[in-house]
């Protein structure tokens, strides 16, 4: 009875080592480690993997995705930094690469909402700025919105009809100088040398080098600090009755005319040497709004626009340099070449839209994608693909509001 005993033993021992080996093993690489294809969950159970189950390695991304992998890194970049204009040229660069890029959507839709609220924030600061009397201050806060949004109109129309002229005065540095040092010369206060900082646009902890040249504004309610820096009162010509001396006569080639130089004009060349043609343009535009005959105005506007539709075409700024070299064409249509960047401009403008037509038709936004083909149309109406596209989409669009109509009850 013992022996039978063990012999029993000895069985199930034998299958318990077999079954534990087959519980261990790793299966066949050709079986499927998942339900087929064709096996519905129950309702209520969970779609997800099993938790603790082993997940196979992540697929490789398709060159597509590599592509715009770059772009989305990039765009997170420039967030980081604060340049939410270029991040989403960044984000809808990435979209058009690879248009199922999911985080590209959330990106662009994210630093869309960051733009609208920075901009109406700044806007409100400008105006603010203004009913305190602070034409500097508020200038400051307008720039930044058109550094933002190019062609934002409420900025535009306060910096060239609300925001007063900015008197200033040159200083050229010394060895030794700070911007604190300066502005307690000119303010008698070293923590208004932000001010200075702001006007001339400098970088962050600048260097100060003799001989640099640096605009000094007046800052209302605060009168400089030596007299002989404050603006003079124009000279009394009234001559004396008891001395009518006549006024001695010029010398022989020379003139008694003093040429008046506008400080917004030298403040314009100033940032068109220095790229920053946003500035110089809002500057330019103040001065023709008193004068439009200003005919070194009318020059400088020409360089500027120039400058900044060439600078919009190569950071990939497509539809804003084409509205720029348009206004360029309008003043001096042969200007440069201006002509060709204009040209090139329109075209990149148009392979981009035709491109977000074809994306937002996928998504079965028939009516947007219609939008973007017509723009295409815009900038050369001669885009058959455009043509086809139109008439296809809304074809389609009518179609299916057609379908969605309720039907009329039939009277017996």
């Amino acid at each position: 009875m013992i022996s039978v005993r063990r012999g029993r033993s000895l069985v199930v021992g034998v299958l318990g080592l077999m079954l534990g080996a087959c519980a261990a093993g790793t299966p066949s690489p050709s079986a499927p480690t998942g339900p087929p294809p064709s096996a519905t969950p129950a309702p209520g159970a969970p779609t997800g993997p099993t938790p603790g189950a082993p997940s196979g390695p992540p697929a490789a991304p398709t060159p597509r995705q590599k592509l715009a992998g770059g772009h989305v890194d990039r765009a997170r970049q420039l967030e980081r930094t604060g340049d939410l204009r270029q991040a989403r040229d960044e984000w809808k660069i990435a979209l058009t690469i690879d248009p199922q890029d999911q985080a590209a959507r959330d990106g662009l839709r994210q630093v869309d909402a960051r733009l609208e609220q920075t901009i109406s924030a700044r806007l409100a600061r400008g105006r603010d700025a203004l009913g305190k009397g602070d034409n500097l201050e508020a200038r400051k806060h307008f720039l930044a919105v058109l550094a933002m949004d190019p062609f934002n109109q409420a900025a535009f129309s306060a910096l060239q009809n609300d925001v007063k002229e900015i008197r200033f005065v040159p200083y050229v540095t010394k060895a030794g100088d700070t911007l604190a040092t300066i502005a307690e010369r000119y303010y008698g206060d070293r923590s208004r040398s932000e001010v200075i900082w702001e006007t001339n646009q400098l970088p962050p902890n600048p260097r100060i080098v003799a001989g640099m040249t640096l605009k000094i504004p007046e800052i209302p309610g605060v009168p400089f600090v030596l007299p002989e820096l404050r603006p003079k009162p124009p000279a009394d010509t009234t001559a004396s009755p008891a001395a009518p001396a006549p006024a001695p006569a010029p010398e022989a080639g020379k003139t008694t005319e003093v040429e008046e130089i506008n400080p917004l004009l030298v403040g314009a060349r100033e940032s068109l040497e220095k790229g920053e043609y946003l500035v110089a343009l809002a500057d330019v535009d103040k001065v023709l709004g008193g004068n439009t005959q200003n005919l070194d105005a009318v020059e400088l506007k020409k360089a500027v626009l120039y400058g900044l539709g060439k600078s919009q075409l190569g950071q990939k700024k497509y539809d804003e340099s084409v509205k720029t070299l348009v206004q360029l064409a309008r003043l001096a249509p042969t200007y440069q070449d201006s002509p060709n960047l204009l040209k090139q401009a329109k075209t990149s403008a148009a392979q981009l839209h035709y491109a977000q037509g074809l994306q937002l038709y996928r998504e079965e936004k028939l009516q947007d994608a219609i939008t973007e083909w017509k723009t295409v149309l815009e900038y050369d109406p001669d885009h058959a693909n455009a043509k086809k596209n139109i008439d296809q989409a809304e074809r389609l669009l009518k179609s299916l509001q057609q379908r969605q109509q309720p039907k009329k009850p039939t009277t017996p």
